[in-house]
Parts: structure tokens; C-alpha cells; sequence
């Protein structure tokens, strides 16, 4: 297949431009930046590589450790986009000068096309586009097209047109940029000349082929959540291995109302062996004095892979299988040179020792919405499919500061509001994913006639298609105005209730 190689330099949105560009059809592989170009060579005979792209990333490409690209790849007649932190190494690296920026832009700009061709064809004379960098290219050689700025930024994309490489200083790949999504069409069919051939549920059979190799005669458990990406790997798994699989639902106790019920009827609906472990106090005691975000996700991390070995040596089960999917890796910071966002429960969380043979995790480099084309072609029923999203971690991320068992009551009540009150508005208004959030803020009100001073509940709904980017969902006040009106008069503890209006970036999607 016609193949878009995406060089990691550690961006948090390397994968976002990989999806984006499977999203069109044309498969994306990711590799690491200082891939040599001898091996660029040999890749290019296993796949038709037709083009690349340089990602983004938190470093300064002055800095000692910062990470480099072999610089034969730009001569090796593929045409090569760099986008933020790519766009500044590739021009210091054909001539051009890169510095330190007088004012560093981050979030929305506007960017002046002087020049609308390459991979700025179609677009405006003035267009809204995404920005996060510190460093900016502040000249390029004349034999270099210099095709858009900014007020911040002199030269905020460029062409090189006879070796076909270009460089945009802002990030086409998020949705706030209004046609990123043109600019990467047209380095893909223009430029690159690619052909739309792929398909996500294209891959079942080789995943399913993989599961069976890796497990052999041997016996796994599956860590079953109950949403999408794990009722998924449960099926691949299923179909690939058959009774050699036990899933394995964990009632950690911070789960939201009736989830252990729905979980078990799942379990029927999905034809695999399941069993449900109370293990509540158990993570609840261990949680006991935690305040810190990421303590507090490592600690659930490590407790769920020991009631998994746990349930595993019952039943001689070698292999743990985890639905995780790549924007869980990659905000863990599992990429050379990238960030740590949030440790995810079920990746960077995990204890360094763990009794299993091996840890298999089949969706480990697909998006939510890849992920949800796998589940359909799989026969999964639509209800759990469109199913919103739940962190593994489960109500412990929506509290904020020590979890308790009383906490843990309010924030369920509180929860349950939001769910009843958002669904009952109709499938028009209903966004991707919407919860309650106990914050640890105090706020005086009045209750009775009488002074109140109680808990501050949030409310959080986004628009999403990856995880990887959102957009607060845009909740019609009639809505918000009965869960405020619900929370505060059927949950005695909450006096205030506010409504969560920021994006990702900047914000995540949970609060912790």
C-alpha cells in the first residue's frame, strides 16, 4: 500500500498526524526520528513509502539532547512536510536560521498566505491556524519559497521546490486549524501522489493472527472495562484463542451507579467466560492520603495487576491482554523525547515486575474511531459501541484530591445527574463524553434560608473523535440549568455548580 512514514520527534500530536492521514485512506507508520536513511531505504521495498512528515515536539533544537534527523532522508528525492518543531529542524538544516522567539505563540493565530501553492493550494489569503512553539524561522536562502507568516512569525511555512520539502510552523493536524485538514490532503494526493487504499477493520485478521501466535496453547485473562476498546480486544481475543480466555472485570469501588450489572450482562451479550471481583476496599485503602494525580494512577495501576495475577494463577493464565489504544500511550509519554501528560492506569502506571508471560495489547496504535470501525465490523452491539468513554481509573480522576468512600457517594450521585439529565435531552445534544467532576473547592450559598458551605461540582462534556483533541460541547442552558438545579437540591453537599468550557489542548479531557 501507498505509505506516509510520520518521524516521532516526540510531539504529543505525532499520532493525531498519523490518524489523520489513515482517516483519508492512505496507510501512516511511525517511526523514530533518527531513523537512518540506509533503513529508510530497506522500508521502502516492504511498503510504497510515497512521502514523510516531520512531527512536532517539547524540545529547542539547540538544546544538547534534542532530538536530530539523518539529513541524507531530505536528499533521498521523498517529499518531506515538517510541521512545528520538524519545520525549524529541516530549515536549520537547509540553510536556514532558527532562533529563540521574541514572543512565543501558543493557541490560536492567523497566518498571512503570501503564496497559496504546494501544500498551501486553495487556501485563503488570511487563515486560522494553531499554534504552539517557542522557537521561530527567522530566514531562509533565496533559492526557498518563503509561503505564509504570522505576526509572530516571519516564516511561518516555506517550499523548497525542486526537492518537494515544506515546512509549516503551525499544526495542521489539530482541529483548530480550519484547513489543516486541506494541507495534509494535499502533501498526501498532491504532493506524495498517494493512492486511498486502506481500511482499520482491514487489519481483524492480522491482529486476531498475532493473538493466536503470541498465546499459543497457553491460557489469558482480558482486562474488560467495559467500554469500547476493551469489549473490543475481547472479541479479537475471543475469536482468536476461544475458551483459552477468561475476562475479568475489576468493581474497584469508583465505578459509576449499577456498572457491575451492566458489565455482567455485557459479559452475556458478548458470549465470553467473564467474572466480575469485588475489590473495593482494597483500592480504596490504598488510595487512603493521596492527593497527587499521577500517585494516585500509578497506585490503581499496580493494584490492578495484582488482583489480575491474582485471578490469572486461579485459572493458569500466562498472558494479560489490555484494550489500551494509542492516545493512552502516548500522553503516558512513551515516545523518545516526549512529555508526560497523565500517566495512563494501564501504561505508565503499570508496576516494573509483573507474573506474566507476556502483556498483549492488539490496539495499541489505533484511535477511538478506528477502534469503534474494528467493533462494528466485529458485529458489536451499537449500544456499547457509542458507549462514552470511561477511565480506567474510574471516579478516582474525577475527584480531586484524597478519594473516600463518601466522595465517592456524592460524585455518583452527581454523575448520574448529568448522565440522565444529557440523555434525556435526545441523541441531537448528546456529545461524545460527559461526566461530573468533585472539585476540591469550598463555596459559601444558602440552602433553606440558612448559610451553606459545601463542594464546587464541575461539569464536563467535549466533542471528540480520538481523544487526542476536543472541543467543550456547546450544552443548550436549559440542560445545564436543570443539572445545576438537580445537584444542588438532591446532593446536600453541593452548593455550586460550573460548567467546564475549555478545549484540548489546553486543558485534558479529565481533569486529573
Amino acid at each position: 500500500m501507498d505509505t506516509i512514514l510520520v518521524f516521532n520527534f516526540g510531539g504529543q500530536y505525532c499520532h493525531l498526524i498519523a490518524r489523520r492521514i489513515r482517516e483519508k485512506g492512505v496507510y501512516s507508520e511511525i517511526v523514530q526520528s533518527d531513523m537512518p536513511a540506509d533503513k529508510l531505504n530497506a522500508l521502502s521495498k516492504k511498503s510504497d513509502v510515497k512521502g514523510i512528515i516531520l512531527s512536532g515536539g517539547p524540545s529547542s533544537i539547540y538544546e544538547k539532547d534534542a532530538p536530530k534527523m539523518d539529513r541524507k532522508i531530505l536528499d533521498s528525492g521523498l517529499p518531506v512536510l515538517g510541521i512545528c518543531y520538524g519545520h525549524q529542524l529541516m530549515a536549520s538544516y537547509i540553510g536556514g536560521k532558527v532562533s529563540r522567539a521574541e514572543r512565543k505563540e501558543y493557541g490560536t493565530s492567523y497566518a498571512n498566505i503570501r503564496n497559496a501553492t504546494g501544500v498551501l493550494l486553495g487556501l485563503g489569503k488570511k487563515e486560522e491556524v494553531w499554534m504552539s512553539h517557542g522557537d521561530v524561522v527567522l530566514q531562509m536562502p533565496k533559492n526557498i519559497d518563503v509561503l505564509a507568516d504570522t505576526e509572530n512569525c516571519k516564516i511561518a511555512a516555506f517550499m523548497d521546490r525542486k526537492r518537494q520539502l515544506f515546512g509549516v510552523q503551525w499544526h495542521p493536524e489539530v482541529v483548530h486549524t480550519k484547513n489543516g485538514d486541506k494541507i495534509l490532503g494535499n502533501f498526501i494526493f498532491n504532493v506524495c501522489k498517494c493512492r486511498p487504499m486502506w481500511k482499520a477493520e482491514s487489519t481483524i485478521p492480522e491482529y486476531q493472527r498475532q493473538i493466536s501466535e503470541e498465546i499459543g496453547e497457553e491460557g489469558a485473562i482480558i482486562a474488560l472495562s467495559g467500554g469500547v476498546d476493551s469489549s473490543t480486544a475481547a472479541l479479537l481475543a475471543s475469536r482468536a484463542i476461544g475458551d483459552k480466555l477468561t475476562a475479568v472485570f475489576v468493581d474497584t469501588g469508583m465505578m459509576r451507579e449499577k456498572e457491575a450489572d451492566s458489565i455482567r450482562n455485557m459479559g452475556k451479550t458478548m458470549g465470553i467466560n467473564l467474572i466480575v471481583i469485588d475489590a473495593g476496599n482494597e483500592f480504596i485503602r490504598k488510595l487512603k492520603g493521596v492527593s497527587d494525580p499521577e500517585k494516585k494512577r500509578k497506585i490503581i495501576g499496580s493494584a490492578f495487576i495484582r488482583v489480575f495475577e491474582r485471578e490469572a494463577k486461579k485459572r493458569g493464565a500466562k498472558y494479560l491482554i489490555q484494550g489500551t489504544i494509542y492516545p493512552d500511550r502516548i500522553e503516558s509519554g512513551q515516545a523518545k523525547k516526549s512529555s508526560v501528560i497523565k500517566t495512563h492506569h494501564n501504561v505508565g502506571g503499570l508496576p516494573p515486575k509483573v507474573k506474566f508471560n507476556g502483556i498483549i495489547e492488539p490496539l495499541k496504535d489505533l484511535y477511538k474511531d478506528e477502534v469503534r470501525k474494528i467493533a462494528r465490523e466485529l458485529g458489536l452491539p451499537e449500544e456499547m459501541i457509542s458507549r462514552q468513554p470511561f477511565p480506567g481509573p474510574g471516579l478516582a480522576v474525577r475527584i480531586i484530591g484524597e478519594v473516600t468512600k463518601h466522595k465517592l457517594e456524592v460524585l455518583r450521585k452527581a454523575e448520574a445527574i448529568v448522565s440522565e439529565e444529557i440523555e434525556r435531552a435526545g441523541s441531537g445534544i448528546r456529545p461524545w463524553q460527559y461526566f461530573a467532576v468533585l472539585t476540591d473547592t469550598k463555596s459559601t450559598g444558602v440552602k433553606g434560608d440558612s448559610r451553606a458551605y459545601g463542594n464546587v461540582i464541575a461539569v464536563r462534556a467535549v466533542e471528540s473523535k480520538e481523544a487526542m483533541t476536543a472541543n467543550f460541547a456547546k450544552i443548550p442552558y436549559p440542560v445545564l440549568e436543570r443539572i445545576s438545579s438537580r445537584i444542588t437540591s438532591e446532593i446536600s453537599e453541593a452548593v455550586r455548580v460550573v460548567y467546564d468550557i475549555t478545549n484540548k489542548p489546553p486543558s485534558t479531557i479529565e481533569w486529573e
